[in-house]
C-alpha cells in the first residue's frame, strides 16, 4: 500500500478544487482538512483495487456538505457586509463572474459540473457520489453547463 503522504500530494489539489466548488473558497480548506483526516482513518481498510481519486472525492463531497450545513446554521450579522474570502490559487479569482454563475446552479448541477469538469471524474463515479444514475449525472452536468453559459452571457453583457 502506498504511503498516505503520496495520496495527499497526488490528489490534494483536485480535492481542494472540488471542496471549493461545493462550499466556496471560505470553507474549502476546512473541508479539505476534514477529507484527509477521514481518509487517513479509513485508508488502512481501503481495498487495493479501489479508485483512490473517486474515493477521496466521495469523502470530500460528504465533508463539504457537512461544513455547508454547519455554515448555514451559523448566525450572520446583517448590519455589516461579509469580508471577501481568501482566493489563493482559486480560479474564481481569475473569473469572478463565472464563480457567481456556478454558485447560482442547483446543488446537483453544481456538484455534477464540479466533479466532472473540475475533478475529471466519469459519470458512473459521479452517479455513486450523488446517489443517482450515470445518465442523471450526465444530464445534471449538461444542464449545469447550459445554465452556466446562459448566466455567464448575462453577466458579460451587464
Amino acid at each position: 500500500m502506498r504511503p498516505f503522504d503520496d495520496l495527499v500530494t497526488e490528489h490534494g489539489a483536485a480535492v481542494l478544487r472540488v471542496c471549493r466548488a461545493v462550499v466556496g473558497p471560505g470553507d474549502a480548506e476546512d473541508a479539505w482538512s476534514d477529507t484527509f483526516l477521514s481518509a487517513l482513518r479509513a485508508y488502512p481498510d481501503l481495498p487495493a483495487d479501489a479508485n483512490v481519486e473517486a474515493w477521496l472525492v466521495t469523502i470530500a463531497h460528504r465533508r463539504a456538505l457537512d461544513i455547508g450545513r454547519a455554515r448555514s446554521r451559523r448566525p450572520v450579522p446583517t448590519a455589516t457586509l461579509p469580508e471577501r474570502a481568501d482566493t489563493r490559487a482559486d480560479p474564481a479569482a481569475r473569473d469572478p463572474d463565472l464563480w457567481a454563475a456556478l454558485q447560482r446552479l442547483p446543488d446537483k448541477q453544481r456538484h455534477a459540473v464540479a466533479y466532472h469538469h473540475i475533478a475529471g471524474l466519469p459519470f458512473a463515479e459521479i452517479a455513486v457520489i450523488l446517489g443517482n444514475s450515470p445518465d442523471a449525472a450526465r444530464r445534471a452536468a449538461a444542464d449545469g453547463i447550459k445554465t452556466l453559459r446562459k448566466h455567464w452571457k448575462k453577466d458579460e453583457s451587464a
